[in-house]
């Protein structure tokens, strides 16, 4: 298949260099008012689209798949993260699917340190106590945190960017632990300084900060359930950079309301951008709107790993990021 003739169809606005270096290489579709597509539209852009690059708010069923017709060859997502796709359906029509692996690894673990340290050092109280003009000088108990160094991290999930975050650990001092899928190699163990816990619920129990960096995948919905939440200690703290549906989210906001968790650091939620709202009525929790990823650096390489999937793709080879049963 030529890439003069491949049509490409993009479901959002990507940083411009990565736009315009798509309009060189392929008959691209941009997305110019970066306006959500809705279902029949998806499902129209896959019909008339040899590919399809879509990101992690684009839902794309069995259903939509049924009703993509034959043209659709490739879904070249914006994104590590294929929860949001069908990808068993679309092989089974012969439609491959890639992804971003590796490129948000730093920036993701970069931002789950800020969290850290904005919801243990109570960062946004301070700053909106300074925009409402209240601040009224330095006083020997006003806005008392804690030291993050010494206190206990616990991981799970201990993939690219789990390991990353208990680099960063490391350097401000604290104690890194884990739960994985599976245990790490011995060297790397060492190298991280990592305790690993067998039983979540054992580890979960011990420590200060418990990051959340685990995919979502059903084995992994509600992971930190009302039960695993109660097995907290009540001046522990929780950070999620990587999916809202891990944490039920009405049980973390009933156990913050009550004071049963000290507070918590959410990029992520677990219905999208619809919030519980409870939740942005409470001091001791910082939310984000989903900024893990969002550097300039992170989004460009990010477009150019859809790019060079495509262009593969487009020469007859299979792409380097393609999505195979055993990553699901």
């Amino acid at each position: 298949m030529p890439a003069q003739r491949l049509s490409v169809v993009v479901t959002r606005r990507l940083p411009e260099p990565v736009e315009t270096r798509m309009k060189e290489l392929f008959d691209v579709e941009l997305n110019e008012a970066d306006r959500k597509l809705s279902r029949e539209e998806l499902v129209e852009a896959m019909r008339r689209a040899d590919v399809l690059v879509p990101c992690v708010t684009d839902d794309i069923d069995q259903a939509m798949l049924a009703r993509a017709g034959d043209r659709l060859k490739l879904i070249a997502n914006y994104g590590a993260g294929i929860d949001h796709l069908d990808v068993q359906t679309a092989r089974q029509r012969g439609i491959l699917v890639s992804n971003t692996p590796g490129v948000v690894t730093e920036d993701t673990a970069d931002m789950t340190i800020a969290l850290i340290l904005a919801v243990t050092r109570r960062i946004p109280e301070g700053l909106a106590m300074m925009q409402a003009g209240q601040w009224q000088g330095w006083a020997p108990t006003a806005f008392m945190g804690g030291r993050i160094g010494g206190r206990r991290l616990g991981i799970l999930g201990m993939g690219r960017i789990g390991q990353a975050v208990a680099r960063r650990a490391r350097v401000f001092g604290m104690q890194v632990h884990y739960h994985n899928r599976r245990r790490l190699r011995p060297e790397i163990e060492e190298e991280l300084e990592a305790t690993y816990w067998d039983s979540l619920d054992q580890m979960v129990s011990r420590m200060d900060v418990i990051s959340i960096n685990c995919p979502h995948t059903p084995s992994t919905f509600h992971l930190m359930n009302a039960r695993r939440l109660k097995l907290m200690k009540s001046d522990a703290v929780i950070v999620n950079t990587s999916r809202g549906e891990v944490i039920d989210e009405n049980a973390l906001t009933r156990m913050l309301r009550a004071g049963e968790i000290a507070g918590a650091g959410l990029d992520v939620f677990e219905h999208g951008h619809e919030i519980n709202p409870r939740l942005r009525e409470l001091h001791n929790v910082v939310l984000l709107p989903h900024m893990g990823s969002a550097t300039v650096e992170g989004r460009v390489e990010m477009g150019e790993k859809v790019i060079i999937n495509i262009k593969t793709f487009a020469d007859g080879h299979r792409p380097p990021d393609l999505v195979v049963p055993a990553m699901l």
